[in-house]
C-alpha cells in the first residue's frame, strides 16, 4: 500500500464519522503509522492538520445540513459530534464570519473544506477515458473550437492567495457576488445569447501577485454590450476537461477544486502538455439547477512556441 492510500484510508473514515470522537492515536494505528509520522504525512497530503481538518470537514458537512429546513440546528450541532448550540455556533461563525441562523436564513455560496480524494494525484488517464471518484466523474479531452466565442459581464481582481485556498480555506466566496452581479442585470444587457451559455474566466494580472476573474454570459458575434466587461474564447485547439456533480454547491466547490488539480497537476504533465495562461469555467447555466461543465484550456502548439 502506498503511503497516500494509507492516509486516504483515514479520510474516508473521517468523513463517515465525524459525528463521534476521532483520536490521532486511532487514526495513526489505523494508517499502520506512529502518531508523529501520521501527522506530518497527513498535513503534508492533506494541506491541514489533522484536528484542524476534521474541525473544517464538520464545518463543511454543516453548511449543506443548515439548507435542509427541517432540521433543528441543536440536532444538526449533535450530530457533528459538538456537545452545544453554543459550541457549535461559536465554530461556525469563527469559520464562515457568520451565524448558522444567518446562513440558513441567507444562504451564501461559501469556500469550505474538500474532502480530498489523494488518487487524483496520481492516477493519469488517456484521452477521453472517464476517471470515476467519489462524488464526481471526471474526463479529459482534445477539442478543436472553429469561431471564436464572445462573453460580456464583469470582471473583479482577486489575490492569487485565493487560488491557493481554494478547497483548502474556508469562508464566504468572494466571487459568489460577482455571478450575483451578471444575473441580476442580464435582463437589461443587450445581445446576449438565447441559450444562456455562461463562463467563468481565470485571466492574469499585469499587477503581481493577482488574477482577474471574469464572470460573462455568451453574447452575438455582432452584438455590442456598452459599460460591461468583455472577453473572447478564442478558437484554437483545447484541452477541455467535462465533469458533473451530485448538485450544484459540491460542482462549484468540491468538483472543481478537484478537476482544476487533477488536470493541471497530473493529466497536463503527465501527457506533455501546455496550455495558455486563461482558463474558461463553461456552464450552461451558472445556477442551482447545474450539475455539469467544462474547463477549456487553449493548448500551446509547437508554432505558437516558435513565434513567441
Amino acid at each position: 500500500m502506498y503511503a497516500w492510500e494509507q492516509i486516504q484510508q483515514t479520510v474516508d473514515y473521517i468523513d463517515k464519522h465525524l459525528g463521534e470522537e476521532l483520536a490521532i492515536d486511532n487514526l495513526a494505528e489505523m494508517a499502520s503509522l506512529s502518531p508523529f509520522y501520521y501527522q506530518r504525512l497527513f498535513k503534508r497530503l492533506v494541506k491541514k492538520p489533522v484536528g484542524e481538518y476534521i474541525k473544517l470537514r464538520r464545518m463543511g458537512k454543516a453548511t449543506e445540513a443548515l439548507l435542509q429546513k427541517d432540521s433543528r440546528i441543536l440536532d444538526i450541532a449533535l450530530e457533528l459530534g459538538f456537545t452545544s448550540h453554543e459550541h457549535f455556533t461559536r465554530t461556525f461563525k469563527e469559520t464562515f464570519g457568520m451565524t448558522p441562523e444567518e446562513y440558513r436564513r441567507n444562504p451564501t455560496t461559501l469556500n469550505r473544506m474538500t474532502k480530498p480524494e489523494l488518487s487524483l494525484n496520481y492516477v493519469l488517464v488517456g484521452e477521453g477515458v472517464p476517471l470515476v471518484t467519489e462524488g464526481i466523474v471526471i474526463e479529459v479531452k482534445r477539442e478543436q473550437k472553429e469561431e471564436a466565442v464572445r462573453y460580456t459581464g464583469f470582471e473583479k481582481k482577486m489575490p492569487v492567495a485565493f487560488l491557493d485556498g481554494i478547497g483548502c480555506d474556508s469562508g464566504v466566496d468572494p466571487l459568489g457576488q460577482l455571478w450575483d452581479d451578471l444575473h441580476e442585470a442580464k435582463d437589461k444587457i443587450p445581445g446576449l445569447m438565447e441559450s444562456g451559455e455562461e463562463a467563468g474566466v481565470t485571466l492574469p494580472c499585469s499587477e503581481e501577485g493577482f488574477f482577474r476573474y471574469f464572470a460573462g454570459a455568451r453574447i452575438r458575434p455582432d452584438a455590442a454590450a456598452l459599460g460591461y466587461s468583455q472577453w473572447e474564447l478564442p478558437a484554437g485547439e483545447y484541452v477541455v476537461c467535462s465533469f458533473e456533480a451530485e448538485n450544484f454547491m459540491m460542482l462549484v466547490t468540491d468538483a472543481l477544486y478537484k478537476a482544476l488539480n487533477y488536470v493541471y497537476g497530473v493529466w497536463l504533465p503527465g501527457h506533455g502538455l501546455q496550455t495558455e495562461g486563461f482558463c474558461a469555467e463553461l456552464y450552461a447555466s451558472h445556477t442551482m439547477e447545474t450539475t455539469s461543465m467544462e474547463i477549456w484550456m487553449k493548448l500551446i502548439t509547437d508554432r505558437e512556441e516558435k513565434m513567441e
